[in-house]
């Protein structure tokens, strides 16, 4: 497992990377978002949202296996627009990406850290609000401690955590579907699909918006693509494998719940079934003891999303440190066990200052302002991405071509659009749309003041770094296109 040009080792292969992402996406999601995808339809047609954001999720995560594929460098996403977008605007994109990513990977795992808290109160009823506060800090200080380590004892770690994430859900799944009422999952209310209204499509945004927050995580593994072995032929394969195995997950356990609560307690905010709507699952059809011992399952499945999301998040400052687009000392590795010290300590800091944030509002807006951010400075750019690297480097290695390119660009596009123009409808009050593009706008002012203190573009030459394209496959890849039944040699874009 040879060391890679920027110090990680790639010791990470398909079955690790697969619950890494399975991990992090099937954290504490669905088991806090059920009750709100509910409240988004008005109805058990919330299943709509669930199957609407993997339909998204898969879209976009062929751009992710595309890009990850042939780009397998720390960082992910700083990675491919850097090499995309440095033609006509420099480094401008991924310092945009890294300035942005700092603030939306922590608070995402805030939303796991709310969630833990919030089932714990089922087996703490008496918790106050402060106790909860303090719980929660303490949480994330026990992440950042556990992630002080190699990389292949944390890939262990996950896998044991991936294990239990799978029982927590089965159980709840086989306990709904023994209790299971087809007349309370499938009775609609009046006009539950009336496609002609605006309440119908305000809510379906609302839900594609929690969806694609349940699905996040599928490319949690690309943001480690140096330490992934054989990524050509890992990455593409473990991130469809982790959507397509998650969305199953999602689809029982969305039905099966609604066949054994009853949709109309899950608006009333004070109820169980709010707050812990698994915990009542287990309650109404096994029992107190039963409901015990899943919701304990349920936290560590909580914990897991949170290890998992900053594992993977704390790659993304390193390598743009590395190349002088972020804080110098952000690309300085662990002497001993080569993970990134400072970006690790910052995210947790940021994210239990999110944290606090979050509990202190409500967890749907917290979503909701996490994604409007993200849809900008990321996903929208990586479907520009793919594009713009197939003509200006149309003789990269690619192990994996998107299928049906570009009809994958294009949902995903559509998807994105959809959630980013009904946020602030979705979030009366709170003006998602303003606060992310303030946000980009207070990025667009820092790069400037930081290409002018480093005499880079606008201040200086653009500098053409072409380094995938033009190196051999690096130790530990895929040596022979051929090697992978999936892989071809790219034609001119």
């Amino acid at each position: 497992m040879a060391e890679t040009e920027h110090g990680f080792v790639r010791r990470i292969g398909l079955f690790q990377a697969t619950a890494i992402n399975m991990s992090q996406m099937c954290g504490i999601g669905p088991f806090v978002t059920i009750p709100l995808m509910v409240a988004a339809f008005g109805g058990p047609q919330a299943v709509i949202g669930f199957v609407a954001g993997a339909v998204l999720a898969l879209a976009d995560g062929l751009i992710w296996a595309e890009l990850g594929a042939s780009l397998p460098g720390a960082g992910g996403s700083y990675v491919y627009l850097r090499q995309a977008f440095q033609y006509r605007t420099g480094r401008l994109m991924p310092f945009l990406f890294v300035w942005t990513a700092m603030l939306f990977i922590p608070l995402a795992m805030a939303t796991g850290v709310i969630g833990f808290v919030q089932y714990l109160g089922f087996l703490w009823p008496g918790m106050t609000q402060t106790q909860g506060d303090l719980t929660g800090l303490a949480l994330i200080a026990v992440v950042v401690a556990l992630l002080w380590r190699r990389v292949e004892n944390i890939a262990r770690i996950t896998t044991v955590l991936w294990a239990v994430m799978l029982a927590s859900v089965l159980l709840v799944i086989i306990a709904a579907f023994t209790h299971f009422s087809p007349d309370r999952a499938f009775t609609y209310p009046a006009h539950a699909f009336a496609l002609t209204t605006n309440h119908f499509w305000t809510g379906f945004a609302a839900g594609l918006t929690i969806g694609i927050y349940d699905y996040g995580g599928y490319n949690t593994a690309a943001y480690m693509g140096a330490e992934i072995k054989n990524p050509g032929r890992t990455l593409p394969r473990a991130i469809v494998f982790s959507i397509v195995g998650i969305m199953a997950i999602y689809l029982l356990l969305q039905v099966g719940t609604l066949g054994v609560v009853d949709w109309q307690e899950m608006l009333d905010p004070n109820s169980t079934a709010a707050t812990s709507v698994a915990s009542a699952v287990m309650e109404k059809t096994w029992g107190k003891a039963a409901a015990d011992t899943v919701t304990v399952l349920i936290l560590v499945t909580a914990f897991a999303s949170v290890f998992t999301g900053l594992l993977g998040g704390s790659r993304v400052p390193y390598d743009a440190a590395r190349e002088k687009v972020f804080f110098r000392p952000f690309g300085t590795l662990h002497p001993r066990y080569r993970f990134p010290v400072l970006p690790m300590v910052t995210m947790g800091l940021i994210g239990g200052v999110g944290y606090l944030i979050g509990r202190h509002t409500d967890l749907a807006t917290l979503i909701q302002l996490l994604t409007t951010v993200m849809v900008i400075v990321q996903a929208l750019a990586q479907i520009a991405a793919v594009t713009v690297l197939r003509r200006r480097q149309p003789a990269l290695r690619r192990p994996y071509r998107m299928w049906l390119y570009p009809l994958p660009s294009l949902v995903a596009l559509v998807g994105w659009l959809v959630i980013y123009g009904y946020a602030d409808r979705n979030s009366p009050g709170r003006h998602p749309i303003e606060w992310s593009l303030a946000w980009v706008a207070a990025g667009c002012v820092a790069f400037v003041l930081w290409a002018a203190y480093e005499k880079v573009w606008p201040f200086g030459p653009r500098e053409i770094s072409e380094e995938y394209l033009e190196a051999a496959a690096p130790v530990g890849t895929d040596a022979d296109p051929d090697a992978d039944p999936g892989a071809q040699e790219p034609a001119p874009a």
